[in-house]
């Protein structure tokens, strides 16, 4: 576990960090319900929904990762107010995924899935940023079970629910719906850098339609 440790602005540490945010040093493990045990042997990355071809598409563990590996130099800012600084992503970046298996041209929106049915919602611009990834390791090391092994979504311009620990599968979406967190009280979007943090923050168009 880490300790939040106070330290000068960002500006003046040269970094600068969301409003709200503190320094973090190390990196504290964070999330609802137990973790899950990883059987490579079940295991299975699938995308779904609304895809160009109208096929679901798959990948097993060995051939998740003989995907193509690339590295994100990125921050990471928890909802919970502690922000960890320049850590390097490696893994399958979404720009991969969304070329191997294409949405449909009417796509807006992916809800990406995780262990016991967890979900979070993206905007389909977001989900396909150049720095969105699917982490598999950080600093050049296999990410821990605790932390999202064998994968983790890291969307680094979003507070860090929106990337899941335990990701399964991204499902294509004509329209938007909230996911695990974002129907229990938290914002629709979650851009740190405006404090999207809460629901009752949502401006007209942030949220799905009622």
């Amino acid at each position: 576990m880490g300790h939040p440790v106070e330290r000068e602005s960002g500006a003046a540490a040269g970094f600068e960090l969301p409003p709200g945010q503190r320094l973090q040093r190390g990196w504290p493990v964070t999330h609802y319900g137990p973790v899950p045990k990883f059987r490579p042997e079940r295991w299975e990355f699938r995308v779904f929904g609304a895809t160009a071809d109208g096929d679901k598409h798959t990948w097993n563990h060995e051939e998740f990762t003989a995907l193509p590996y690339t590295t994100v130099v990125a921050d990471l800012h928890c909802v919970t107010k502690f922000s960890m600084i320049g850590a390097e992503w490696g893994g399958v970046p979404a720009r991969a995924i969304l070329d191997l298996a294409p949405p449909a041209l009417d796509v807006t929106h992916v809800m990406v899935w995780a262990e016991y049915g967890f979900s979070s919602n993206l905007r389909l611009a977001d989900f396909a940023s150049d720095r969105t990834i699917f982490a598999t390791h950080k600093d050049g090391e296999l990410l821990t079970a605790e932390h999202g092994f064998p994968v983790r979504l890291i969307v680094p311009h979003l507070y860090a629910w929106k990337g899941p620990k335990w990701v399964r599968g991204v499902e294509y979406m004509t329209a938007d719906r909230r996911g695990f967190w974002e129907e229990r009280g938290y914002h629709n979007i979650g851009d740190p850098w405006k404090e999207q943090r809460y629901s009752y923050q949502e401006q007209p168009g942030d949220g799905p339609e009622l």
